[in-house]
């Protein structure tokens, strides 16, 4: 198991400042694991409510909760949606003396409960797998073949960690969304997701979804509003502005993790995965995910025209405006794109991460930047 010490700074700062923290993410990201360096689970403070027996102790919450001091840990929250009226009575008392650590697996009822019941009470931590910060610049291809999922990442060998995730997929399809009380055929999203890993890093439109499986456009939208809220799927949105050009107004979408992405191809090996068609697709989605999780902008977007200019990710922090293309390539150099990009955004500076070793610059504003060297220690 790798040590996330980023992870637990930014939980024990949460936890430091405010009476209710909320773990969220999707399962097997390792949120167990991480609220237990804080309580044991065979803790009286400690409810799995995945367990009966965590389920049945709290039966009668207000009477339980209300006695508890120090940190309670609440596993799997969304599960008893009944809690967060409660759980708000007791962060708005002075005299309670309890602290709530929640964890949940990212789902639509948990987001609208945290949002309508908690609003304001609670910090929120969302926590998803291994990202190149924790597991080291050296291991780059292995994350980008395997993805986060640390049961997929420290497998054995490629085709452990290949069994896990389609073991996942399926679990997810057929197990998880029920369990989060989402009611759809396990086939139907299957067939959705294994098309939607066709059109990574693509600008998304329902209808050729909804076309090709034979149903209506609002229900393919559900399909990835679901994937969305769970985090399997990133919305990407696209920033425009009055600039007298026709911009694109829809999102791009991308996997939030490749290990699934590659799952869901039949993408095994390195092998595999570097002579793929959408080999390039693929590195620029993982290129961006790590990006944005280590750079932790205020706002991200990506920028397209129709007259072909685009910018794969524009960052707002405080008050610059950063660009970032991704190129899967030796030595990318400026293109025209680039340059309208520069003028019409008005960055204050464009960075082209790209898989290789050096960083250089490449004309006014504009540097090469290798994946490894966006790691805060560099």
């Amino acid at each position: 198991m790798l040590l996330r010490p980023l992870l637990e700074q930014a939980l024990a700062r949460a936890l430091g400042r405010s009476r209710a923290v909320v773990l969220a993410g999707p399962r097997q990201v390792g949120k167990t694991t991480l609220a237990r360096k804080w309580l044991p689970a065979d803790s009286a403070n400690y409810f799995d409510l995945e367990t009966i027996d965590g389920a049945a102790r709290l039966a009668q919450p207000q009477d339980t909760l209300g006695a508890l001091r120090g940190l309670v840990v609440i596993d799997e929250v969304q599960k008893a949606p009944e809690l967060f009226a409660v759980l708000r009575a007791l962060i708005d008392r002075s005299d309670a003396p309890g602290q709530y650590l929640l964890l949940g697996s990212a789902s639509p009822a948990l987001l609208r409960q945290t949002s309508e019941s908690l609003l304001g009470r609670v910090e929120v931590i969302e926590i998803s797998g291994f990202n190149l910060d924790e597991v080291g610049a050296s291991a780059q291809r292995t994350l980008w073949l395997r993805g986060g999922y640390p049961r997929s990442f420290l497998a054995t060998d490629e085709v452990n960690s290949f069994d896990w995730r389609n073991d996942a997929v399926n679990r997810y399809v057929e197990q998880d969304l029920r369990q989060l009380g989402i009611d759809i055929a396990p086939p139907a999203m299957l067939r959705f997701w294994k098309m939607l890993a066709h059109y990574h890093g693509q600008v998304w439109s329902a209808a050729p979804f909804a076309q090709s499986m034979g149903v209506s456009q609002p229900t393919v939208r559900k399909y990835m509003d679901i994937l969305t809220y769970t985090y399997m799927i990133r919305q990407l949105q696209p920033w425009h502005q009055n600039l007298g050009k026709r911009q694109v107004k829809a999102p791009k979408i991308y996997f939030r993790d490749t290990g699934l992405l590659h799952a869901l191809m039949g993408i095994k090996t390195v092998a595999d995965l570097v002579t793929h068609p959408n080999s390039g697709a693929s590195w620029e989605g993982f290129a961006l995910e790590q990006v944005l999780r280590i750079a932790k902008p205020d706002e991200a977007f990506f920028w397209a025209t129709h007259q072909g200019a685009e910018l794969d990710l524009l960052m707002f922090k405080g008050q610059q405006r950063i660009g970032v293309e991704f190129k899967r390539a030796d030595a990318p150099k400026v293109t025209q794109s680039m340059r309208i990009a520069m003028q019409d955004l008005k960055l204050d500076a464009l960075y082209v991460v790209y898989p290789g070793l050096h960083r250089y610059p490449m004309g006014e504003g504009v540097e090469a930047v290798p994946l490894w060297a966006v790691l805060p220690s560099n």
